[in-house]
Parts: structure tokens; C-alpha cells; sequence
């Protein structure tokens, strides 16, 4: 018993992110939720925030916590809007206390789509709206966070999900591209301001990945034309962009910075 309970403390000490927490925004589904299945896997706490589904990122949570050897919770959910400044820091706030930690890892996937997809001449002003107040704002929000309370002096990572649609500009995604692209530029521009803190900021974008925020409002003829469209013949699925993210946000990642990393299978080069 004892032998396996120093080979189990072994095991734990030497996942690459052993000891660090991480937020991560839009994880109750899809590709957040892979991402914060992926993190715990590498040893990280995670923190899976959720803006309505609670169900789901109450269940991730109990899953995560029963698969871990550690009596102590190793994953949590908590609610906020990531649009809403006060309910963003107390993400972060309770997230602190939560776990007594730094905060060191902000992955931030939360997001939200117009299934019609209206070209630009028939988008409405509510729509684009919407649509910026969750993509750019609440990015915004979580990032402005994020500069002002991870740990600095090394692992401080801010990955923000964005999309590789910003390469392709397809039609019908005006607003959802516009309102990624704002991200990748703020990102970029933040990794510059964090000079001396440690802290990365990267934006990783997605092609197409089977998610119900892609499948939503598409045919089947729609889905297999896209996928088809892609060199590897497939759609993504959330595991292949949650890796590219653990890596990042690992010791390994460091000399990623201030970069829009595409993981789309070569849909968009």
C-alpha cells in the first residue's frame, strides 16, 4: 500500500502541470470542455466555467475529481458571464480561493456563433452585437483579468481561442471572423505588454470541429463538403485542438508567444 502510494505522488509530480490552475471559459461543452479534460489529464486544477449549462459542467467536474488520486477537489464549475466585467473577477476570485492558488493557465473558449449565417448585408445590428459582446468583449474582459492576476516568474499562459476563419474569410461569418480577428490582434498585442512577467499570450484557432456550435444550422450536405474540403478528409474534434493547447500551456510552450496558432488539418494554410 505504501509503495503504491509513493509511486501514485510520483506519478502526479512529474505531469507537466503539476501544481498550476487553470481557468478555462466555455467548458461545460465542446472544444472547452476538451481542453479542460486535457489540463487535468497533465495534472493542472482546473476551473470549468460555464454560462448556463450547469448540469454538464457540474458532471465534468465530479468526473474529473473522481478520476484523480487526490482527496481534494481537482476541478470545480463555476457560473459567469463572461461579458459582465464584476462576474469575470469573480471568476477569477473564486477561483483563487477555491483552490489558494495563482491563478496560471487562462484557456478561454467561450463563445458564440450566428447559426444563419447572414452575409454582412443581412446582419442585423442585434446580431453583431451579440456577437461581439460574448467574442470580443468577454475576451476582453477575461484577458484584461488574466494580465492583472496570473503568477508571474514562469508558466503564466493566456491562450485565447480564436478561429482559422480569419485566414479563409468565408462568407456567411462576417461578424463571428470580425469579431475573432479584434482577438487575435488584442492578444498579440498583449504578449508585448507582459515584458517581464513570464506570462505568454497566444491565440490558438480551430478550422472545423465536430461541436454543436459547428453543426448548428448546416445540412449534411453543408458538413460533408466541408469536411471533404479538408486535406486529412475529416473534420477536427475537440482533442485535436485541446493537445495543441496543453502543449502551450506547458514548460515546453514557452517560446510560443505573441503567436495565432492554426489547428485545422490544413483546411486553411
Amino acid at each position: 500500500m505504501a509503495g503504491d502510494s509513493t509511486k501514485e505522488v510520483a506519478m502526479s509530480s512529474s505531469l507537466p502541470l503539476d501544481g498550476r490552475v487553470a481557468i478555462v471559459t466555455g467548458a461545460s461543452g465542446g472544444i472547452g470542455r476538451a481542453i479542460a479534460i486535457h489540463l487535468h489529464s497533465l495534472g493542472a486544477r482546473v476551473v470549468i466555467n460555464y454560462a448556463s449549462k450547469s448540469t454538464q459542467a457540474d458532471l465534468l467536474a465530479s468526473e474529473l475529481n473522481a478520476s484523480a488520486p487526490s482527496s481534494h477537489p481537482q476541478a470545480i464549475a463555476i457560473k459567469a458571464d463572461v461579458s459582465d466585467p464584476d462576474q469575470v473577477k469573480q471568476l477569477f476570485t473564486r477561483s483563487e480561493e477555491e483552490f489558494g492558488s495563482k491563478i496560471h493557465i487562462l484557456a478561454h473558449c467561450a463563445g458564440v456563433l450566428d447559426s444563419k449565417y447572414p452575409t454582412l448585408a443581412n446582419t442585423t445590428v442585434e446580431d453583431w452585437d451579440m456577437t461581439f459582446n460574448v467574442n470580443a468583449k468577454g475576451a476582453f474582459l477575461c484577458c484584461r483579468e488574466a494580465t492583472n492576476r496570473l503568477a508571474h516568474g514562469g508558466g503564466g499562459r493566456i491562450i485565447m481561442i480564436t478561429t482559422s476563419l480569419v485566414g479563409s474569410l468565408t462568407p456567411g461569418y462576417a461578424a463571428y471572423t470580425a469579431s475573432k480577428a479584434a482577438v487575435e490582434t488584442m492578444t498579440r498585442t498583449v504578449a508585448k505588454e507582459l515584458k517581464g512577467t513570464g506570462i505568454t499570450a497566444n491565440c490558438v484557432a480551430p478550422g472545423p470541429v465536430a461541436t454543436e456550435m459547428f453543426f448548428a444550422g448546416k445540412s449534411e450536405g453543408t458538413i460533408k463538403m466541408i469536411a471533404d474540403a479538408c486535406p486529412l478528409n475529416r473534420l477536427g474534434e475537440p482533442e485535436d485542438i485541446s493537445k495543441a493547447v496543453g502543449f502551450i500551456a506547458g514548460d515546453a510552450g514557452e517560446w510560443i508567444n505573441g503567436q495565432v496558432v492554426r489547428v485545422n488539418g490544413g483546411f486553411v494554410v
